[in-house]
């Protein structure tokens, strides 16, 4: 009984300690981690509060003077040491309460020192992003597109191409991983998205334990982006300028809108003249496109020439509001409709109610 209760109250006063970099010596990360505690004050100038590290390749374990001490040395998370980033938690042994802790950046106010390494789990963290409000529906790549595409249409990315490499899907939520910590960040702002029928909830996963971020919501970022204020990047711009596949035109930059924001949605080069000449392909198309740009706002009407009349080939959504329109533009720009790039722009009101569609 003594042993057990000896071996238990060992490990409420051991914590594990991984990134270590290779070749560190048991004496330094002792000396260093003791100094650590010291300078920010969680324990006295003149306390030696870690007793004993064992070093093993990648990771180590530091043994704490009592259990009190432990809980405090779990501040330790995230300290910067030789170039990486300590990661500092309990054992997977250990059985005892949860006690809260923050990271090192947290507690002391300090930000990572630039080109600090982290382990991977620590640095994968900090480009993954929690997906609420899922539904069975939903695939792991329509919402890699969707998001995707959402990003770039705003401004959102740093680089070309989607930002979003992988995403996870399980019932009612999913997960996805950006390519970097700061496009994650930006991803935030997606949070309240509307898609298939549902508002998206964007944020960190229950494990992140980095500072709170700062950010809006999806609609807080369509009215910066509609009054100008949110602008495309250079790249992404360049990059819709590019030449498509196949030696196609490139196709013109949505950036700009032809006219000013408005009720009325024009959608270009999603169909053909040989869409149109059957009439119940025609019927069809016209519900599939009332059922899927529902999802944007309250859809008043759709409106599809027909091949012998003017504006044939040309889709017009017409919402209840300027903010339902200018969802759908963003949730539309971009799609790809049978290898064609969709082109979403604001239309013309008043010729739009006078059926001008030229």
């Amino acid at each position: 009984m003594n042993a057990q209760i000896s071996a238990q109250d060992k490990i409420s006063r051991e914590l594990f300690v991984g990134n270590t970099p290779p070749g560190t010596s048991e004496l330094l990360l002792l000396h260093f981690c003791n100094a650590a505690m010291r300078r920010v004050h969680l324990c006295q100038p003149n306390e030696t509060p870690i007793l004993n590290c064992r070093v093993n390749q990648k990771f180590s374990f530091i043994e704490l003077a009592n259990p009190d001490m432990a809980t405090r040395a779990l501040n330790l998370n995230g300290v910067p040491f030789l170039g990486a980033i300590l990661k500092v938690s309990r054992p997977s042994k250990y059985n005892g309460p949860l006690t809260p802790s923050t990271t090192w950046q947290q507690f002391t106010g300090a930000t990572l020192p630039e080109g600090a390494a982290m382990d991977s789990e620590q640095e994968k963290l900090q480009r993954e992003l929690f997906l609420g409000n899922t539904t069975p529906e939903m695939t792991d790549t329509m919402l890699r597109n969707f998001l995707g595409d959402a990003m770039q249409q705003v401004g959102l990315t740093t680089a070309p191409g989607n930002p979003i490499t992988a995403c996870r899907v399980s019932g009612k939520f999913a997960f996805i991983e950006l390519r970097s910590k700061e496009e994650a960040a930006n991803a935030l702002n997606l949070n309240s998205i509307p898609f298939m029928g549902t508002s998206l909830r964007v944020g960190r996963p229950s494990k992140w334990n980095g500072a709170p971020d700062k950010h809006g919501n999806w609609e807080d970022i369509l009215a910066k982006y509609v009054s100008g204020e949110l602008q495309m990047g250079a790249h992404q711009q360049q990059q819709q300028q590019q030449q498509q596949p196949g030696g196609a035109l490139p196709l013109p930059p949505p950036a700009a809108p032809a006219v000013a924001p408005s009720r009325v949605v024009e959608l270009q080069n999603m169909l053909t003249l040989q869409d149109l000449a059957n009439e119940t392909e025609y019927q069809d198309i016209l519900e599939d496109t009332r059922e899927e740009c529902s999802q944007f706002g309250q859809l008043l009407q759709v409106v599809i020439p027909k091949a012998d009349q003017v504006g044939a080939t040309k889709i017009y959504l017409e919402y209840a509001s300027q903010q339902d329109a200018a969802k759908a533009i963003h949730g539309l720009e971009g799609r790809t409709f049978d290898e064609r790039r969709v082109i979403a722009t604001f239309a013309n009101e008043a010729k739009f109610a006078s059926k001008n569609y030229a």
